[in-house]
């Protein structure tokens, strides 16, 4: 399953170079790349989030699953905490960088909200998992820093939607521009927010792209 149960004698120069970093009585074995546990971790972690109903993530169940010991899962990451903040650290580095090339697109304020709001939509059907961190459910017994970051992030995730809708209301000829976007994006966030958690506890069977467009329309 993992590179960790072949023992085969290395002749990778990476490998040669991990080995001589050890006690010399230490066998001689394929190892991962420099980062590669790391992240077959996460992406463990994140298949194991994507089981409708799972119950908790205990870092037992994950060692199992990656057919390792607990203490190879502590070589990477200090905590549990730590692993669910690298799976925010995708979330977050995914997302804004999407939303980053959509607002450099010379689009109406308006078509750039819908862009961003449907960008998020598909990330979420696409990832599960990750879904279940977005909206809380799997951070119920974590970390409250955990929570606090998604909080921060779907506060940017707002804040992008308020930007690109700040000059919809003043070409509307509304009397206060700056209000309305607040109000259409905090708007707009909930109803994103609302999806998300739907599809999370629907069992991932009520998918939050269901009549998003028309829904995005109905605000926009």
């Amino acid at each position: 399953m993992q590179n960790d149960d072949i023992h085969l004698p290395s002749t990778d120069a990476d490998d040669s170079k991990a080995v001589a970093a050890e006690p010399a009585a230490a066998p001689v074995r394929k190892r991962p790349k420099p980062g590669e546990r790391r992240v077959q971790i996460l992406q463990a972690l994140a298949a194991m989030l994507e089981q409708p109903g799972a119950e908790r993530v205990t870092t037992a169940a994950l060692a199992a699953r990656l057919d390792v010991s607990e203490a190879a899962l502590y070589r990477h990451f200090a905590s549990k905490a730590q692993m669910f903040e690298g799976l925010i650290d995708f979330i977050e580095q995914s997302v804004f960088s999407l939303i980053n090339q959509i607002t450099e697109r010379d689009e109406p304020g308006r078509e750039q909200a819908s862009r961003i709001v449907a960008m998020l939509v598909q990330f979420a059907e696409k990832n599960p998992g990750m879904t279940r961190v977005m909206v809380g459910d799997a951070l119920v017994f974590e970390n409250e820093r955990l929570q606090q970051r998604m909080n921060l992030f779907f506060d940017k995730f707002e804040a992008a939607l308020r930007q690109a809708l700040r000059g919809v209301s003043s070409q509307e000829g509304s009397a206060t521009p700056t209000v309305d976007a607040q109000v259409r994006a905090a708007t707009l966030t909930a109803f994103v927010v609302g999806h998300l958690q739907r599809f999370a506890r629907s069992g991932f069977k009520r998918l939050p792209s269901e009549h998003l467009e028309a829904g995005i329309a109905l605000m926009l």
